[in-house]
């Protein structure tokens, strides 16, 4: 007869542990100590087993007879339901180390040397400094307990301080450890994926740059008139020539630069697409360097640091450099070079017949813009550089005349090649 809540009430225990049968194998087993047990009792390929399900009065007969059916439709579908018990128990002792924070971490981890797509070291420290932006937030919860509406509550905690882009850039970050947990089994889905859209847009700040001949003229007179430290002065010297990115310059080690061959390898560990650049060098170029190599300090940073030859230049010398010098943040940058070469190389026109002197494609390779086709990248790279190397001279002659103040630059016939 099935038992009552009434009958489960008032069982009072005995001087030995008794069964109160319910129905379907489930029974109620009262120990001497007046514990209340539910067990269910089943047969799996003719062995008879044995399924606890709980302890009354925090699991109710309605609650008993519920799991008993679960269990029942377990066996029914060819499953042991003490087999889908202890699954469930790993699986969820293993959710609940797998923390946001712990997922991030390994993320990041992975990410550091992830082959040709590493993150470079500067890249890395920037998304962990962002993962710790989120961790007061989420960093303790189990991942596969995340929900949408936690995961906007955290970057907006990051937007209301007006740290817009920062936002921005942890809730992508976060939708890339999420991702990782979904690849490496420990999560179904992505919570950030309806995310797109809740958070404010930055504002779009082109870096500084000087985009007239005139102005540049004047910079690079400037430039040559700076008494601050050598190493600072040679580096400003050599920037317009080669426009690389002002880490990829800070960076730069002797062993990269072959005079003879007048190129500066780049590894790629250092280049922001993760593919190694080289740069072709004009002869003003390789004189800067010559002229820094006699004085050098150390065989390894061609920059380093005022304080310490073991460390690169500062990132905010060259700037700082160029306010000393007079212009303003709101003129130029370091940074800012890049922009004015590829400005002026674009709008460089043969002087007869008004044609572009150079590709685009020439351009972008020098500017070691990233091309989506590796093939056509491959192509590129093999197909351009005789021109990169014609560019760099004529580049760097360029400058020179507007260094000297020339009211027009002549822009002179390409040479067929």
């Amino acid at each position: 007869m099935p038992l009552t809540d009434t009958a489960v009430r008032n069982a009072k225990p005995r001087e030995k542990a008794f069964k109160l049968g319910d129905s379907g194998g489930l029974y109620l087993q009262v120990t001497p100590t007046g514990a209340k047990l539910w067990r269910l009792k089943y047969r799996v390929h003719g062995k008879e087993k044995k399924l606890a399900i709980g302890v009354y009065p925090e699991i109710s007969l309605a609650d008993a007879r519920a799991k008993r059916d679960a269990a029942k439709a377990e066996l029914a579908s060819g499953k042991d339901p003490s087999r889908e018990k202890q699954r469930r128990a790993i699986i969820a002792k293993a959710d609940a180390g797998n923390t946001f924070a712990l997922i991030a971490s390994e993320f990041i981890a992975h990410k550091r040397r992830d082959g040709n797509r590493a993150w470079a070291p500067k890249t890395a420290d920037k998304n962990e400094w962002l993962i710790g932006l989120l961790t007061p937030s989420l960093g303790s919860i189990p991942i596969a307990d995340i929900e949408p509406a936690e995961v906007l509550h955290a970057v907006r905690k990051i937007e209301a301080r007006g740290a817009i882009e920062s936002a921005r850039r942890a809730l992508q970050l976060a939708g890339g450890v999420f991702r990782y947990a979904v690849a490496t089994t420990r999560l179904r889905s992505d919570p950030t994926r309806d995310l797109k859209g809740a958070l404010l847009s930055p504002d779009v700040k082109h870096r500084a740059a000087i985009l007239d001949p005139k102005k540049l003229g004047e910079l690079l007179r400037a430039i040559d008139g700076y008494n601050g430290h050598y190493t600072t002065k040679f580096a400003l010297e050599l920037a317009p020539h080669v426009f690389v990115r002002p880490g990829e310059l800070r960076h730069a080690e002797w062993p990269e630069i072959d005079f003879d061959k007048s190129v500066w390898a780049i590894p790629a560990a250092r280049m922001k697409m993760r593919k190694p650049h080289h740069v072709p060098l004009s002869r003003q170029a390789l004189e800067i360097f010559r002229r820094l190599y006699a004085v050098r300090v150390s065989e390894g940073y061609i920059f380093p640091s005022i304080r310490t030859h073991k460390r690169p230049m500062s990132e905010n010398t060259l700037n700082a450099a160029l306010r000393r010098l007079g212009f303003g943040s709101d003129e130029v940058s370091a940074h800012g070079f890049r922009a004015t070469a590829s400005t002026l190389l674009n709008e460089a026109q043969d002087a007869k017949t008004g044609q572009p002197l150079w590709s685009a494609n020439a351009i972008e390779r020098a500017l070691a813009h990233g091309d989506e086709d590796k093939v056509r990248a491959a192509y590129h790279r093999g197909q351009h550089w005789p021109e990169r190397v014609k560019m760099a001279q004529w580049w760097s002659d360029y400058l020179d005349t507007l260094r000297t103040g020339a009211e027009i630059v002549p822009f002179p016939e390409r040479e067929a090649g």
